[in-house]
Parts: C-alpha cells; structure tokens; sequence
C-alpha cells in the first residue's frame, strides 16, 4: 500500500460516529462530523466512513447516506462511504438506488459497507422491521445478493427484477464492503467476494481469527482477485502520554456505561474519571490487541503499524471519540503528522 504522500506504508482512514458531547446538541455532533471531514480530507486520509446507529443519545448519526451526500460536497479527494449499512432494515433497491446517487454525485469515491447488526437494541429492531406481519428473518445473505445485483445489473435473464433499472445510471459504481465483528461476517465476505472490514473497536476477540480466515480463504469474484481486509480501531492520540490517558477517559466510561445500558453523551475527563472511580475496578481488555491505542504519536504509529504487520493488511480505520471537539481533530493531526500525510501542519515535538 501506499501511504497519501506517496511513500509506501500503512494506509489510514476515519470512521466517525457523530459523538454527541454533554454540553452539546445532536445537531452541532453532526456539524463537527463534517468539520472532521474537511480536516482529514486535507490532511490524506484515505475514506471517511460513517456509522448508522438508532436511538442513541451518544450517537447522532443514525442516516450515514444524508450525512455523505453533505459531506462528498465538503469534500474534494477522500473517498466517503457507510460503515455502514444495517441492511436488514432496508429493501435492496432502494440501498442501491441511495448508493448510486451518491456514486452519480462524486465518482469513484462512494464506499457501501453493510451489515447484519441493528445498530440499536431489540426495540428499535422492531421499529425499522421491514415487516410486522411475521417472525423476523434472517435473510441477509438473500439481501446482499440481490443488493450486488443490483449495482451490477446481475440479474438472470428471466429473473423479474432483470427488467429493474437501478437510477440513476452511471459508468461504475459503489466499493461495497462486507462489514462485521464475528467469523460469519469474514466468511461472509468471502463467500461473496467482497472487501472486508472488522470492527476492532467494537469486538476485538475475534480479530486476528476473522482476518486471518478471510485472507486465507478468499477465492476472488467479480468484484475483485486479490482480497481487501482493513480493521477499524479505537485510537486516542496527544503529544504527551499522559495527556492522551487523561482524554481517553471520556471513552473508558463511554464503554463501562454501554455496558450498563446506559447511553448517555460523552462526559468531559475529568468528570468520567470522577464517575470511573464510583464503578470500581475496570474488566479486563480481552482480545490481542486493545480497542483503543492511546499514547502519543510515535507510540501509536509503532502499535499500529505492528497490529497491521501481523495481520498482512495495509489500511486501518481509525475511530476517535474525545469529549473536546479540538482535541479529537488534533489527535487525528499528530497521528497524520507521525505517518507523514500531504497536508498535515508540522508535527509538535512530543513527549513521552
């Protein structure tokens, strides 16, 4: 892989979840996401993805495609995309009818990862069911077909759907993505030949398994010979290590809380660390790898690109939750500036 300066080295990309602050709106949590694509767009990232969650008081964004079509505008060279699409609350057409207005809009820079999961609890499942009528089905397989052979006019001859023709028309298409934090989403990626993604950050147990699973068995398709793997980490970056601890308080309470059902916004540091104290000791971090790389830039450039080294991949997905807006885009800044991106303003002298 090449880096965005055109060195060779690990490429990075963002994925952002509009983190909703105390003190702030779901409003201004949209306005920041697409302040943070501006600024990583200059700096040379790779894409920037959104996630789709629902009924979450932490997290704003629960329509990603709205979110993209703003943002491509904003935008001029990084590529945009979902990260993703829980396609089992969606008809496929209408998926890829959204995913080729975006791609009409900002060619060859339009990414489509979907998913199996709710992005909500059992509830807000229910509420998005496409039909009430019955049990629900998993049909995701079912849907990911269909939804390909859409994109790609895939259909049989004498299938119904032969004579559907996706709009608007145009010469290419979405990158799609498998996307998932489980062995049956890596098999499900190579099963239908799709670019893989392994949300790290949210499940890190089975990271190395799935990755190593899907580089080792894919077959290649028609959407590609050589197989794609990314992981989407958590990482908190500053010029101090003990200030980038402090920051990433707000993120430990974060997942002590989801935990507890509890969804609250995002604290300041110093008031997670305070209700931290009041919760006792923290669980253990399970997995190889944590879900969140926290120090400064040099200490995670080493981490990363050792984490990338071992599992033969050349992008990783950074996600970035921190309680002060500033400080979220420099982490992302230093973290550029370590790994020598075009557009990254010159690196603070850390230390350590």
């Amino acid at each position: 892989m090449r880096m965005a300066n055109g060195k060779e080295g690990l490429r990075l990309s963002v994925l952002d979840q509009s983190p909703v602050t105390v003190g702030s709106t779901p409003g201004e949590a949209l306005q920041r996401s697409i302040s943070l694509a501006r600024r990583v767009d200059e700096l040379g990232y790779h894409r920037f993805w959104m996630s789709e969650h629902h009924a979450m008081e932490t997290l704003a964004c629960t329509a990603p495609e709205i979110m993209l079509a703003r943002i491509g505008a904003e935008t001029s060279r990084i590529r945009i995309g979902a990260g993703g699409i829980m396609l089992p609350h969606y008809t496929p057409l209408k998926v890829a009818e959204v995913f080729r207005t975006l791609h009409a809009l900002y060619p060859n820079r339009v990414d489509l990862g979907v998913g199996r999961a709710p992005g909500g609890g059992p509830m807000e499942a229910l509420a998005l069911k496409r039909s009430r009528n019955a049990p629900m089905e998993d049909d995701f397989p079912d849907q990911v077909s269909e939804l390909l052979a859409f994109l790609d006019g895939g259909f049989p001859a004498n299938h119904p759907f032969s004579r559907v023709r996706v709009m608007p028309a145009m010469p290419g298409g979405p990158d799609v993505w498998m996307l998932g934090s489980s062995m049956w989403s890596s098999a499900a990626a190579v099963e239908f030949g799709l670019p893989y993604s392994f949300a790290h950050f949210f499940s890190p147990v089975k990271t190395r398994e799935a990755v190593e699973a899907y580089l080792r068995e894919f077959r290649g398709s028609s959407y590609g010979d050589v197989p794609e793997a990314t992981v989407a980490v958590g990482v908190i970056c500053a010029e101090t290590q003990e200030e980038a601890e402090y920051l990433a308080a707000s993120v430990k309470l974060l997942q002590r809380r989801i935990r507890l059902g509890d969804r609250r916004p995002v604290v300041s540091p110093e008031d997670a660390l305070n209700e931290l104290d009041t919760l006792g000791e923290v669980p253990m971090e399970e997995g190889e790898w944590p879900r969140y790389f926290v120090g400064t830039p040099s200490r995670i450039r080493e981490r990363l690109e050792q984490m990338a080294r071992e599992l033969a991949i050349g992008e990783v997905i950074v996600n970035t939750i921190i309680w002060d807006h500033e400080k979220r885009i420099k982490s992302y800044e230093l973290l550029a500036g370590v790994f020598g991106f075009t557009g990254c303003r010159p690196a603070i002298q850390e230390t350590v």
